[in-house]
């Protein structure tokens, strides 16, 4: 029961992180959110989670101001702003340190711009799609419904489950599951799971998804997670038309090859698999 309170006040944190990243998130504030010391909490959520509280903060603000820059209008002021920096100087350089180049630079040049390209223009390696006879899965999950930017915090619920466990191992591969369309559902309504596919048996308590064997359309992206939006465009509009081959009556999955904890925006590599009838 003491793992089981811990674990729930970490979440509780986590949620609270995700749903006031324009607001200041002092380590105070959140101990008052954790209901633990404020001398130690933060370092019960760092051996929970696998990172501080304070790169946790800058990580999931700087993921949701590229995102706005990727795929909003937004001036770079108003991004700055709503991914909590008041500072417009202090956001720029911290923005570049981690994208590699300043937020007005980055609208212009970053990844996303590969896939927005006239009909051939993007790089020949963005148009390497596999098809893969993928096998039956059964994943482990925790919902999620909401922006499928924010899936980080199911993706953070369950593992730091099966680390309480013992399920977590370095082969556990982690996969998202998209149940809506962006394009039809309203953004806080959008479904979907974080899932891992662990060995043995799925543990009583926690649910699971059952993904049939099949072939997958699977394209591999390098880059910022806030830059996919162009690639499945790309990959529905583009290329699903052209292959010969119709989408089955089944979600996306995504499979993320490296963690965003300790991976450069840059080096994330994702899987988008694509169902295929």
């Amino acid at each position: 029961m003491s793992l089981q309170s811990y674990e729930t006040r970490v979440n509780r944190v986590t949620q609270f992180i995700y749903d006031h990243l324009d607001e200041a998130l002092d380590l105070d504030r959140l101990a008052d959110v954790a209901a633990m010391s404020r001398w130690h909490w933060h370092r019960v959520y760092a051996a929970m989670r696998g990172e501080t509280v304070t790169a946790a903060v800058r990580r999931l603000r700087l993921q949701r101001a590229a995102d706005l820059l990727a795929n909003s209008a937004d001036s770079i002021e108003e991004v700055a702003r709503r991914s909590g920096y008041d500072n417009l100087q202090s956001f720029t350089r911290i923005f570049a340190e981690a994208y590699g180049m300043p937020p007005a630079r980055y609208r212009k040049e970053g990844s996303h711009i590969a896939f927005n390209a006239a009909e051939n223009g993007a790089p020949n390696e963005h148009y390497d799609v596999q098809i893969r006879p993928v096998p039956a899965m059964t994943l482990v999950t925790a919902p999620h419904t909401g922006s499928y930017m924010d899936v980080g915090q199911a993706f953070g619920r369950l593992f730091g489950r099966l680390a309480m466990l013992g399920l977590l191992a370095d082969r556990t591969k982690m996969i998202g599951i998209y149940l809506d369309d962006p394009s039809a559902v309203a953004e806080d309504e959008l479904r979907s799971l974080a899932g891992a596919l662990i060995e043995g048996e799925v543990p009583a308590d926690m649910a699971s998804y059952e993904t049939p064997a099949r072939d997958y359309a699977v394209l591999r992206h390098k880059g910022p997670y806030s830059d996919m939006r162009p690639a499945y465009r790309w990959m529905f509009g583009t290329w699903l038309p052209q292959s010969g081959r119709e989408a089955a009556d089944a979600p996306v999955l995504e499979e993320y090859l490296n963690n965003p904890r300790d991976t450069s925006p840059a080096e994330l590599l994702t899987d988008l698999y694509l169902p295929l009838a």
